[in-house]
C-alpha cells in the first residue's frame, strides 16, 4: 500500500470550516490588526495571545479563521503583497520591471519583517495578491518576448536582487530608528568629521545605490530580450 501524500499545511489549501453563528471579529480585522502588530515590534512580537489582546478578544476566537500563526502570517504577507504596482498593458517592459522593482522595495521597506518569513510559511504563493503579482510579471516579461520558463528565471533574478538590497536598507533603517536619532545625524555621528558635509542627502544616496544594482540587472535582461524581439 502506497503511503498517503502528504500536504504542506496552509491557509490556502485546507478546506474551509464552516462557521455556526456570526463571528463576532472578522478575518480581514484579524488580518489587519496582525499586520499592524508586526509593523509596530516585528515578527518576534507576534502571537495569537497578543493578538487577541489587541482585539479585545480571546486567542481561541481567532482560531475561527486561522489555525495557526503560520496561517495568519501567510494572510498578512498576501495583504502586503497587494500593495505592489506591476503596470500592465503595451508600455516599455523595462519601465514597468523598474516601476515594479521600485514598487516591491517600497513594500519590503513598509514591512521590514516580510523579508524574514518569505520562504518560510506554508504556501504563500497561493495568496490571490501574491498570483496576481507573478501573472502580471509573467506577462509583462512574456510580452518583452521571452519564453515562459525563461519569463520565470528573469522574475526571480529581478525580485532576489530587490528584496536583498531592500532586506539589507531595511536593517540599516532599522539600526536607526533605535538610536532616535534621523538618518543625517545617525551618518553624522559615524562618519569622519569634515567628510559627512560631502555625503549630501543621505535618502537620495540610498535610491542612487538601489537604481544603479537595479539598472544593471535590467541591462542584462535586456540582453536576452533585446535580439529575440
Amino acid at each position: 500500500m502506497s503511503a498517503e501524500k502528504k500536504q504542506v499545511p496552509s491557509v490556502w489549501t485546507r478546506p474551509q470550516r464552516r462557521v455556526r453563528e456570526q463571528p463576532a471579529l472578522s478575518q480581514e480585522q484579524i488580518v489587519s490588526e496582525a499586520l499592524a502588530l508586526l509593523d509596530d515590534a516585528g515578527i518576534e512580537a507576534l502571537s495569537m495571545r497578543k493578538l487577541g489582546t489587541r482585539l479585545n478578544a480571546g486567542a481561541t476566537s481567532l482560531y475561527t479563521h486561522v489555525a495557526n500563526k503560520d496561517e495568519l502570517i501567510e494572510l498578512v504577507v498576501d495583504l502586503v503583497y497587494g500593495e505592489i504596482e506591476v503596470p500592465g498593458g503595451a508600455g516599455e517592459w523595462r519601465d514597468a520591471a523598474a516601476v515594479s522593482a521600485y514598487s516591491l522595495r517600497a513594500m519590503v521597506l513598509r514591512h521590514p519583517w516580510v523579508a524574514s518569513v518569505l520562504g518560510q510559511v506554508g504556501l504563500a504563493g497561493l495568496g490571490p495578491n501574491v498570483m496576481r503579482m507573478a501573472e502580471r510579471m509573467q506577462a509583462l516579461f512574456e510580452g518583452a518576448g521571452l519564453a515562459s520558463e525563461e519569463a520565470g528565471l528573469a522574475i526571480s533574478a529581478l525580485t532576489s536582487y530587490v528584496v536583498g538590497m531592500a532586506v539589507s536598507e531595511g536593517a540599516y533603517l532599522s539600526l536607526i530608528a533605535r538610536s532616535g536619532m534621523t538618518e543625517r545625524e545617525f551618518v553624522k555621528s559615524v562618519v569622519p568629521e569634515g567628510e559627512a558635509a560631502a555625503l549630501g542627502d543621505p535618502e537620495k544616496a540610498r535610491e542612487e545605490k538601489f537604481d544603479y544594482g537595479l539598472q544593471l540587472v535590467l541591462d542584462g535582461l535586456s540582453g536576452r530580450i533585446s535580439p529575440r524581439r
